[in-house]
């Protein structure tokens, strides 16, 4: 992360954006020797060392991430899979260039198999990040099909739409032109290059052992207001995407489409979202209070 923030920032970045599940890694290909009604020895392996290398927030982890924000003067957007207790979230961390932890992003909706080994976000972390480059948020990877998600994200004013993803497919650059057409703002998407030989030795992903098989092929980009592609997409290998963004383009778009302003019907549609953080368990002290007691 640190090398690659260096040459980021010696590009002149301002922000830089990685991958979902950048830190500890999308374990794509696995299985955790998961069969329905019947988990086995190896996959809970597995888990054990998947759990084992997720971070928890805040801990040294992200501290040396702050520092690498800090040291690179960054607003630094990272994938990260969060511990907390026994349960892994697919998570977001959001840095300022102090090194400070601005906030966090847990996925809401996991997809699929990611279900078996990542816990659900609640409606706590799905905030925007207001900074003096702009108003910056997160929605992971296949959230940016959840319309009511991305509606929420509009209704607090993002102007930098992070999609980070693991999803490589040639359609996701279609999705990214709508969301950043249909939010008038800028969507800077980032999916890893990934192959075999990335990954560590005992990772028993189905695309087989040899280290050249590409697991993930990238595909990273970078869109304007107006769905104009800026940068990428790139399927070539490891690369830094870069592009300028003129704030000003956003209400220039806005004077045609402003969803969740001129162009809403709240008196034929509305939104409710739950922002609380949902706890497991909500304790009262159970001893009763003694009438005579001041």
């Amino acid at each position: 992360v640190r090398n690659l923030v260096q040459e980021a920032a010696s590009q002149e970045a301002e922000l830089v954006l990685f991958p979902e599940a950048f830190v500890s890694a999308y374990p794509k290909g696995l299985d955790f020797g998961a069969r329905i009604g019947m988990r086995s020895p190896e996959g809970r392996e597995d888990f054990r060392r998947y759990f084992e290398s997720a971070v928890e927030i805040p801990s040294p982890a992200t501290d040396l991430l702050g520092t690498t924000a800090k040291e690179n003067k960054i607003y630094l957007v990272i994938g990260v899979i969060e511990r907390e207790s026994g349960t892994l979230y697919c998570t977001i961390c959001f840095f300022s260039p102090g090194g400070e932890l601005l906030g966090k992003h847990r996925k809401l909706m996991p997809t699929a198999m990611e279900r078996l080994v990542w816990g659900f976000g609640d409606g706590s972390t799905m905030q925007v990040v207001d900074t003096p480059i702009g108003r910056i948020g997160a929605v992971i990877c296949w959230e940016n099909y959840m319309p009511l998600l991305r509606m929420h994200m509009y209704s607090q004013g993002i102007q930098i739409y992070c999609a980070p993803t693991a999803d490589d497919r040639d359609v996701w650059l279609p999705s990214m032109q709508h969301i950043a057409l249909e939010g008038r703002c800028f969507v800077l998407s980032s999916c890893q290059y990934l192959t075999r030989k990335d990954c560590p030795e005992k990772f028993d992903t189905i695309q087989g052992d040899d280290p050249g098989n590409v697991l993930m092929r990238g595909g990273s980009c970078i869109v304007g207001p107006l769905g104009e592609v800026l940068a990428g997409p790139d399927f070539n290998g490891p690369t830094i995407l870069r592009a300028d963004l003129d704030l000003n383009k956003i209400p220039e778009g806005k004077y045609d489409l402003d969803t969740p302003g001129h162009y809403a019907r709240p008196d034929v549609f509305q939104l409710q979202v739950n922002l609380r953080k949902q706890n497991i368990v909500t304790a009262w002290d159970a001893k009763p209070k003694d009438p005579f007691e001041n």
